[in-house]
């Protein structure tokens, strides 16, 4: 999906590949990472991040407690359709700055380097949490069809131990190089449309019993322990907030990409309006063939829609689809870890990570970061410890994705607004609907962002409490003190190829 631009047309075939190498020096970045990802390869990393199986499906049994079908149904339509105008905004600055660095490079850019240094920090904070959630939402999973098969009980330990298995998987993955993760996002597409399809056809035919429409979209359920039910409803939209994330992959993925300034952009509004129509349907044909409300809510699997499946389908009938969305989970979390990785890998060749000369490298037989695969899947490992201690922890992770990378998107839309006429578009932009699409997609983020902050769960306890501000607080603290350790090698370069710093360091990393 491309809006109509104003008043020059966006070339529909993009920019010769040539082209692309040579707006990336013009940027200041030396080419050495492998262009071998196409236009629907962009798209699927994306798709395959937001991952309608991953977010619904894991966060589906907070939306059974804050506040319902209702909440679900209506706060997935209502959500999206701000998130697609946060992607929409966030695409025309991407077409600008194809670059690995994305986020933080167009904010370093339109606004200079401290909002550069804070938008890369609190993009990286999102990227790593939103592994450490689809990952461990997959152990969770795994433990569900485990104990449908074989009466396996899921215990924090053993979900931990999944969780790193899974972790390893997609680090050896993700060192193949990124054709290998190219096909992988384009058979997920279809995987993920497909069991869509297969789950949602199955809730339908199979069960003798549905609820009614009344029931899907006006049933209000409040467990959270607080009384205001426009707090809970508004809480309640972290599930589709949640699942509406991860679509900075493309930009990500864009020195990787033939035709970036355009295939990047498409990539983040296509990923987008195809996640909202199926994970509406998605939802939908969960909730309707919800038979027991409060045992699904509170079932012993762990895992809300395998209650529906089992309750519906029965146990080879849930566990077969189990199994669909398990292998969906899997596309997703290997998605996270490419975007990831490759936002450590820009940030450390500018200089700002700790340890940047480690990170930074790049394989001369791959062409991919491998060190920063290792980072990434480290640090989200570290990021899910405490669900070994709280029940409640998972939450947390998720409520982290949400606060670090949400912000992160509508800081470069924001310096692009203030920006004005010196903003120079890309090939892909939105013409005249710039500035007030832009506007809402900031106004959204705002909101969200307090609203985040927020506890969940009343009496509030050391067991309940929302840490997402508290990691927040940690991050900025900690991005504060190293950017007075490391203001002076931190950088993006100003001109051409960049500086001989840059280039010295590159050809270093080569290994």
């Amino acid at each position: 999906m491309s809006p109509t631009p104003d008043p020059s047309p966006v070339p529909s075939p993009g920019l010769p590949q040539q082209d692309e190498e040579q707006r990336l020096r013009e940027l200041g970045y030396r080419p050495v990472l492998a262009r071998r990802m196409g236009g629907f390869g962009n798209f699927a990393i994306s798709f395959s991040v937001i991952s309608i199986l991953s977010g619904c499906m894991t966060l589906y049994g907070f939306g059974l407690n804050t506040g319902g079908p209702a909440v679900m149904l209506w706060g997935w339509a209502g959500v999206g359709l701000f998130v697609l105008c946060v992607g929409l905004a966030l695409a025309e600055v991407t077409s600008a700055y194809p670059t690995s660095g994305a986020l933080y490079y167009m904010a370093d850019r339109l606004g200079g380097r401290r909002w550069g240094w804070y938008t890369g920090w609190l993009n990286l904070l999102g990227l790593l949490g939103a592994i450490a959630g689809i990952d461990y939402g997959a152990a969770l999973f795994a433990g569900a069809f485990a104990n449908l098969q074989w009466g396996f009980v899921p215990t924090p330990g053993t979900t931990m131990l999944i969780f790193c298995v899974i972790l390893l998987l997609h680090a050896v993955l993700n060192l193949f190089g990124v054709r290998l993760v190219s096909l992988l996002n384009s058979v997920s597409v279809w995987w993920h449309l497909a069991g869509v399809a297969l789950i949602v056809g199955a809730l339908v035919i199979v069960p003798d019993r549905h609820r009614s429409v009344s029931f899907v979209f006006t049933e209000f359920v409040n467990e959270t322990g607080w009384d205001n039910q426009v707090y809970v409803a508004a809480i309640g939209l972290l599930l589709a907030q949640y699942t509406f994330s991860g679509y900075d992959a493309s930009a990500h993925l864009s020195e990787e990409t033939s035709h970036a300034s355009v295939a990047a952009s498409r990539g983040i509004v296509r990923a987008i309006w195809v996640s909202w129509l199926a994970g509406f349907v998605l939802l939908a044909g969960l909730t309707f063939a919800i038979q027991d409300y409060d045992a699904t809510r509170t079932t012993d699997t762990g895992v809300p829609p395998a209650q529906i499946m089992l309750d519906g389908l029965g146990t080879d009938g849930a566990s077969a689809l189990l199994l669909v969305v398990i292998v969906a989970q899997l596309f997703c979390g290997n998605a996270e870890v490419a975007a990831a990785s490759r936002m450590v890998f820009a940030f450390s060749r500018d200089g700002a990570l700790p340890g940047s000369h480690l990170w930074r490298k790049v394989s001369g037989r791959t062409q991919t970061p491998v060190a920063a695969v290792w980072l990434s899947v480290s640090v989200a490992c570290v990021l899910a410890l405490p669900s070994l201690y709280s029940a409640t922890a998972y939450n947390a992770v998720t409520a982290i994705n949400v606060i670090g990378i949400t912000p992160a998107y509508a800081i470069p839309v924001l310096l692009r607004l203030r920006a004005g006429d010196r903003f120079r578009p890309g090939p892909w932009h939105l013409g005249r609907w710039s500035r007030p699409v832009g506007w809402i997609a900031v106004g959204w983020v705002a909101c969200v962002t307090v609203l985040f902050c927020l506890p969940q769960a009343s009496p509030v306890t050391v067991g309940t409490m929302n840490y997402a501000s508290v990691a927040l607080a940690v991050v900025l603290v900690l991005a504060t003190v190293w950017w007075f350790v490391a203001r002076r090698s931190y950088g993006t370069p100003s001109a051409a190829y960049g500086s001989g710093r840059d280039q010295a360091d590159f050809a270093e990393g080569i290994v």
